[in-house]
């Protein structure tokens, strides 16, 4: 048997979330959250329906001026600041810097020995000359920070902590919860608002579909299209028909009139390319 007693470990407090709620929020959650969701649910219709026009706007206005405006911009600024570095700053950087570099390094020079030779000497003698006066300063100072302090905490500290343990605690607590609370429906209203629009436009797209789309579906199959092959079968076909026996007719008439006007036209004249026979045949040698 073990003799020796085990440490009891102390009691591990519960997150908030499992925390049994008090009176407060839960007279504060239900009214807060039917109240929210009556706010939030037209100001998410509306949102949906500004996101929708937002993305058609994006992708069809916006993009295309937003291209457009980034050619005249590379056109008209980019292109003049990139031919006026390269071929103006550039060059006058690399005159500067030469000009610098001729310049100032004698100068460097005259400020080093100044220093060296009367800054220094001059700052020594001061730092002699004000360490007494640095101390009884100090002290003087020291004497009126420490009343300043205790000054300070008893006029002000003490009442601000009072203030902050008795009133702005408890107070802060209670409007934690409240916000807490208002967060959380606005949460719940939200979503809420979000099935409610999604089933508003699941509703108007199928009522649009049985008022408009199905209807026009239905007469373009059931009267369009055989209106349409009775038209074609009856009318276009025949006048085709007739169309190109009327423009055979014509060029027949002008084939005549031309024959009857010029005569026959007479027959290409046939040429012999055939290699002549015999001594006149030609050869690799001449």
């Amino acid at each position: 048997m073990d003799m020796q007693k085990r440490p009891q470990r102390p009691p591990q407090p519960q997150p908030p979330s499992q925390q049994p709620e008090g009176c407060l929020v839960v007279a504060v959650r239900i009214p807060v959250r039917i109240f929210v969701f009556l706010v939030v649910l037209p100001v998410r219709l509306l949102g949906d329906a500004l996101a929708a026009a937002a993305r058609f706007l994006w992708r069809y206005v916006l993009v295309p001026v937003g291209r457009a405006i980034g050619l005249v911009l590379h056109a008209l600024l980019v292109v003049p600041l990139t031919w006026l570095y390269r071929h103006l700053l550039t060059p006058l950087g690399h005159a500067l810097r030469w000009l610098c570099a001729q310049v100032f390094p004698p100068a460097g020079r005259a400020l080093v020995w100044l220093y060296a030779r009367v800054l220094t000497p001059i700052g020594h003698v001061l730092v002699r000359l004000l360490v007494p006066v640095a101390k009884a300063l100090e002290w003087v100072f020291e004497m009126l920070g420490t009343a300043l302090y205790w000054t300070a905490r008893v006029l002000l500290v003490l009442p601000a902590l009072a203030l902050w343990r008795w009133i702005l605690a408890p107070a802060g607590h209670v409007l934690a919860i409240v916000l807490r609370e208002i967060g959380e429906a606005l949460g719940h209203a939200w979503r809420a608002a979000g099935y409610v629009a999604r089933a508003v436009g699941r509703v108007i797209g199928t009522l649009f579909r049985w008022i408009f789309l199905e209807p026009a579906r239905w007469v373009y199959r059931t009267v369009l299209t055989p209106v349409g092959h009775v038209v074609r079968d009856l009318v276009l076909r025949p006048v085709a028909e007739a169309a190109r026996a009327v423009g055979r007719a014509v060029r027949q008439a002008r084939a005549d009139l031309r024959r009857a006007l010029f005569g026959e036209p007479r027959p290409p004249a046939r040429v012999d390319r055939r290699e002549p026979g015999g001594r006149d045949t030609r050869t690799l040698d001449g």
